[in-house]
């Protein structure tokens, strides 16, 4: 495990990786492969693609959980720290910084406008972020018709029940390990029984508790954050979300911003630090028993089926996010980076970049109130 690469360099090249990793999972897998495996040659490419199915058999987001195991695999517990902080601090500081602005009481009118316009896209990126994982899920799945019922209930979970949309995702994983098994075995979960709610529970949940990648942060933030707790209105909920797009590095830093929505840049940090923990932690301790783990038939059936149901929740978020929607220049916006996202297959990043700069045109124009 220890390759003997300096933790210097470690800090300084995942780093690297997290001020220019825009673009999500895709572009955080791509620049990791040409660092350790094609330019440096510290892994080979079968460790790395071991690594890649490992983590995505981890809840949490995966792209964070394949940096933090590759640095790991260098230098062990000392690169794994100074990996996270190295891939995750860049980004954070950005999106705490682009919260302030955006969450601040009386933000510049153009400022509004292009939270506006970025907002109005979340809805189409939400699909699109689901229809991206739907192959690989179908490929895998052993009873389809099982993976369409996990699925709409993941979606009907996000639509009807929001806050407790977890509960389904884990349901659904139990059900298809006892439909597999024909028995009631019990699985290993995180148990957080203990939290009752607030900040903690929230971020932890994100961390702990989400499949099917970051974009499954959406369904099991926006209730608490907006309908539940109040820390935020859906307006800046939405914002939140596309911050977390445009930033670098990963997409589950979005929790930052309904952190500092609920206490400031205290409450950021602390979101940010207990969501990404259960990442680090599974890394660490489950990192010499990841061959173990991809060999389990009760893992593989778990995931099954809280898989289809995550893929399930996260288009489902599409309804209410675009039911908070309220200028009607608004739903042109979305219509526009539906086509641009879904029919031309273009860039997330370039359509809430564009939509942000109609939304500055509209605010010129009168047509947002600031």
């Amino acid at each position: 495990m220890d390759r003997r690469v300096g933790l210097g360099t470690i800090l300084v090249q995942w780093g690297r990786i997290g001020c220019i990793g825009f673009g999500g999972p895709p572009t955080h897998i791509l620049l990791l492969r040409k660092l350790c495996v094609l330019e440096r040659g510290w892994l080979s490419a079968e460790e790395f693609e071991d690594g890649i199915a490992a983590t995505n058999l981890l809840p949490g987001p995966a792209s964070t959980q394949l940096a933090i195991f590759c640095a790991w695999r260098l230098r062990g517990v000392p690169g794994a720290l100074l990996g996270a902080v190295g891939f995750i601090c860049p980004g954070l500081a950005a999106i705490l910084a682009l919260a302030a602005l955006f969450l601040s009481g009386h933000p510049p009118l153009w400022l509004t406008g292009a939270a506006a316009g970025a907002g109005a896209a979340v809805s189409a990126v939400a699909v699109h972020a689901a229809l991206g994982l739907v192959p690989a899920s179908w490929r895998r799945a052993r009873h389809r018709v099982r993976w369409i019922v996990y699925a709409a209930l993941g979606a009907l979970a996000t639509i009807l029940i929001g806050p407790w949309v977890v509960l389904v995702l884990a349901g659904c994983g139990l059900v298809e390990v006892t439909w597999r098994l024909n028995t009631v075995r019990a699985v290993a979960l995180p148990l957080l029984g203990g939290v009752a709610g607030g900040l903690p529970w929230v971020a932890l949940k994100v961390g702990a508790l989400s499949y099917g990648g970051g974009f499954v942060i959406i369904p099991l933030m926006q209730a608490d954050a907006v309908d539940h707790y109040h820390w935020m209105t859906g307006a800046q909920f939405l914002n939140a979300v596309a911050l977390g797009q445009i930033t670098p590095g990963p997409v589950v830093q979005t929790v930052a911003v309904v952190g500092y929505a609920a206490g400031g840049l205290a409450g950021g940090l602390l979101a940010a630090l207990l969501a990404f923990t259960p990442s680090l932690l599974f890394v660490m301790v489950g990192g010499p028993r990841f061959d173990r783990l991809r060999a389990s038939a009760t893992v593989q059936s778990f995931l099954d089926g809280a898989g289809p149901a995550a893929i399930g929740a996260i288009a489902g978020s599409a309804v209410p996010l675009g039911l908070t929607l309220h200028h009607p220049w608004q739903a042109i916006v979305l219509a526009l980076a539906a086509a641009w996202l879904l029919l031309l297959r273009r860039g997330v990043v370039p359509a809430l970049l564009g939509s942000a700069a109609l939304g500055v045109t509209a605010a010129l124009a009168g047509l947002v109130v600031g």
